[in-house]
């Protein structure tokens, strides 16, 4: 199956002001990167959107930006990419991948299932999530650490796992897994919705996930279900950094949410918007240039 078509959009500025553009052409896009063109000259901008972006929108961002910046405008590049078969391409250099406790394979694995790991079985598909990109897999180190801090907890004490932006599923289906909790999977995408809903099926969870689509947490299944002990909330960070006071309104006291999806320089945003809201950093997982915060709500003191 062939994904939709990729877009790129570019800009080379200076050194100083790398980061200022990175957020300007790439606050929405799948992945943003940055490269030194050579020692101490520019550096090139680079974002990667899924679906064509708004040329127009991105143009006036980055006139305004450069007269602010005191620079001349740079040359905006949008242009689509080749199409790629990116599920054959992700099955070939999709190996098997561990994170903890938790085993993520494909269907194409042949090995042996390494004994007490909890598997999960994701294929490469049409929504984000198999594991190997460091904000999915930070998410699945910080769940393995919360297994060991919270020995013990159960259906009873956990309730409803919600996880926001789901992609593929793979966190709301490893929640289920290791705690035997229900879980509420909910993505802005409706395609990411059905991968999830086949994927909970494929791994024997279908009884405890239950899938759907919404904004945010602007659905009434979670408000039902609030508040909650655990969320997770794999997305990007701007969103996140809106998505602050929904957060709190479904997290419980004493609970806990997983955050990702954002990059080193852009921690400082997600966590001023999740501290203006009560909420304190409980863990910061670092791979590469990815982060993973663990924020909790302070429990009720009487």
């Amino acid at each position: 199956m062939v994904a939709a078509v990729q877009w790129r959009v570019a800009v080379t500025v200076p050194e100083a002001i790398v980061e200022r553009f990175a957020d300007a052409i790439g606050d929405e896009a799948a992945a943003v990167s940055t490269f030194e063109l050579e020692e101490g000259g520019d550096w090139l901008v680079e974002a990667t959107w899924v679906g064509e972006p708004d040329a127009a929108r991105l143009a006036a961002r980055v006139a305004v930006l450069a007269g602010a910046m005191g620079i001349a405008e740079p040359v905006l590049e949008v242009a689509p990419l080749p199409p790629i078969d990116w599920v054959s391409h992700a099955y070939e250099g999709f190996p098997p991948l561990r994170a903890g406790r938790y085993f993520v394979y494909g269907s194409h694995f042949e090995g042996q299932l390494p004994p007490g790991a909890v598997t999960l079985k994701i294929d490469a598909a049409t929504a984000f999530g198999t594991g190997e990109h460091g904000s999915t897999r930070g998410c699945l180190l910080a769940i393995d650490g919360l297994a060991k801090r919270w020995q013990g907890h159960g259906r009873r004490r956990l309730g409803l796992v919600l996880d926001v932006g789901c992609g593929s599923g793979i966190l709301a289906l490893a929640a289920a897994k290791t705690w035997r909790v229900p879980a509420l999977a909910v993505d802005l995408d409706r395609e990411s919705v059905r991968v999830a809903t086949v994927n909970a099926r494929i791994n024997g969870l279908a009884p405890l996930v239950r899938t759907g689509h919404a904004d945010g947490y602007r659905v009434g299944a979670a408000r039902k279900h609030r508040p909650c002990r655990l969320i997770f909330a794999n997305i990007l960070a701007r969103p996140l950094a809106r998505l602050a006071p929904g957060l709190r309104r479904h997290l419980a006291p004493g609970g806990v949410a997983v955050l990702a999806g954002l990059l080193g320089r852009q921690e400082r945003l997600v966590l001023a918007a999740h501290r203006a809201q009560g909420l304190t950093l409980v863990r910061r997982i670092s791979l590469g240039e990815w982060r993973t915060l663990v924020v909790g709500r302070p429990s009720k003191r009487c």
